[in-house]
């Protein structure tokens, strides 16, 4: 029993001793040492380190990137849009000694800054453009790199600053909304005027190119015709000279077919040329019925 209180005064001294002369660093952390409360080295290798007891003491920093939700508030635009911006911060400690010496070291002394500085700029750069600039969030280079410049004598790096929701209050919603529904509605009206003019002309283009086509053919159709009525008068000229009292029996018997086709009332004198034809060939038919 003796020995293993002596075991156990004994670990604890060790430990003791441990906690004294050495101090271990994670992964995920950077150490600052001081000596008297002055800063002497940073540490930030991961591992068993060693310090001088009584004299020297510990600062654990994050080496991490950071996160910090900066506090939902309201920005009004150069149009008057009144808008609820909620943002965040990306960030980390790169000058340990200047985080130590102007934050004291600790994580919301530099969060309230950047709470204060982001906002600042923020309101600022959206107070000078209009909704849609918000809604783009090209300004956000521009906020990044202004922060970055106000808290680089703090040791901090500003690595990001983003917008996760820019809402227009509900009393704003309906009213731009129906401005984004009338917007809308005129560049409808314009593309349906676009559109109808480019109907016009097309129809107007198809109606000239018909207008074109339908007079070259009539005007194939009367050079046609006239062809044809040339090549037949030249028939009718030399089957008139080859036999011309052939060609009057013809024309005569092709001009009975037309005029009596139907029934056709004819008043002409006994003695008319016209009729010898006629009444040579009733003549003849009379004939042919008697025998």
């Amino acid at each position: 029993m003796k020995s293993l209180i002596i075991l156990v005064v004994a670990a604890l001294l060790a430990w003791i001793g441990f906690q004294m002369f050495a101090f271990s660093v994670d992964e995920t952390q950077k150490a600052a040492v001081f000596e008297f409360g002055k800063f002497v080295r940073v540490v930030n290798d991961p591992g068993l380190h060693f310090k001088v007891p009584f004299v020297q003491s510990v600062v654990y920093l994050e080496d991490r990137l950071l996160i910090y939700d900066i506090r939902p508030a309201p920005v009004i635009t150069v149009d008057k849009q009144r808008l609820t911006v909620d943002s965040y911060t990306i960030w980390r400690i790169k000058d340990a000694r200047l985080f130590v010496e102007t934050l004291a070291g600790l994580r919301a002394n530099a969060e309230q800054r950047l709470d204060d500085i982001v906002y600042s700029l923020l309101r600022d750069v959206l107070g000078q453009g209009d909704f849609n600039n918000a809604l783009q969030r090209d300004f956000l280079a521009q906020v990044k790199q202004s922060a970055q410049n106000q808290v680089s004598d703090f040791g901090i790096e500003v690595v990001d600053v983003r917008i996760k929701r820019a809402d227009l209050p509900e009393f704003n919603e309906q009213a731009v909304y129906q401005r984004m529904i009338s917007e809308r509605q005129q560049i409808a009206q314009k593309f349906r005027a676009e559109g109808e003019q480019e109907a016009q002309r097309i129809r107007a283009e198809t109606d000239r190119k018909i207008q074109i086509l339908v007079a070259d053919a009539n005007k194939s159709s009367e050079v046609l015709k006239g062809e044809g009525d040339a090549e037949a008068l030249q028939i009718y000229a030399e089957a008139y000279n080859q036999d011309e009292a052939f060609f009057r029996f013809w024309r005569t018997l092709e001009s009975y077919k037309k005029s009596l086709a139907t029934n056709t009332t004819l008043v002409m004198s006994t003695s008319s040329d016209y009729l010898r034809l006629l009444d040579v060939l009733s003549m003849q038919a009379f004939s042919e019925r008697r025998q």
